[in-house]
């Protein structure tokens, strides 16, 4: 579903994500994790089609992000790790102004939204401008904004910031039931916990560099991620 071939982005001379390939397929929950600066953020960017990359390939459901990005970003949402959203805007207006971009129907927004309030517990609120609303409930909203169309690929920065123990838990529900349904998900995270539990694979990134992939078995082999993550920052350093 979500296919990197040979992906490199610089700025200036530092190449900030240096040739890497990654193939995600469906029904996938994908972990992406790295210190700051790892080049995580640069590489969910340039697979939304954000941002211009210098060589490489990206593939969504088979097509190129580079020859056709509109209709690839009409099979995928994103998640920031910081919703920009219209602050002038009602929470149930950007909720629809989202659902007329995409397309989605009368009947089908309408379950949608009220399906996904009520689970983030956010119904209440919608009727309020995003300007009132905490970082918190803004993540939700982003969240909910994501789930409208029904994406075959979701690709999220960080998505726990923010969000209390609930939501979090709530979220992590969806995500599963999303990916048993034959969608994927490629998200990164600070939260080694949530990775090693929730992943079906994993890749750690440094330096702009892969340094470990694979199932998360194979990945963690008899200790845990979090040891694992940290042996291998000290072997590259």
């Amino acid at each position: 579903m979500l296919k990197i071939e040979n992906l490199t982005k610089k700025y200036g001379n530092k190449r900030v994500v240096d040739d890497i390939s990654l193939h995600i397929r469906p029904g996938e929950i994908y972990g992406f994790i790295g210190h700051n600066g790892a080049g995580k953020t640069t590489t969910i960017k340039s697979c939304c089609g954000i941002l211009q990359f210098d060589s490489g390939e990206i593939y969504i459901d088979g097509i190129s992000i580079k020859e056709k990005p509109l209709e690839c970003k009409a099979r995928l949402a994103y998640i920031p790790d910081n919703p920009e959203l219209y602050d002038y805007m009602t929470g149930i207006g950007f909720l629809n102004f989202v659902a007329d971009v995409f397309g989605v129907g009368a009947a089908e927004r309408q379950e949608r939204i009220h399906r996904y309030a009520d689970i983030f517990e956010l119904t209440g609120d919608l009727a309020q401008p995003i300007a009132s609303y905490s970082h918190g409930m803004k993540q939700k909203l982003a969240i909910i904004s994501a789930l409208i169309h029904n994406p075959k690929l979701i690709i999220m920065d960080e998505p726990f910031v923010g969000l209390d123990p609930k939501a979090a838990y709530l979220l992590k529900g969806i995500m599963r039931e999303i990916c048993d349904n034959g969608g994927t998900i490629f998200f990164s995270t600070h939260v080694l916990e949530v990775a090693e539990k929730l992943c079906d694979k994993v890749a750690i990134i440094k330096s702009g560099r892969l340094i470990k992939t694979g199932t998360m078995d194979e990945v963690r082999g008899d200790t845990s991620l979090e040891q694992v993550f940290l042996e291998l920052e000290a072997d590259n350093d």
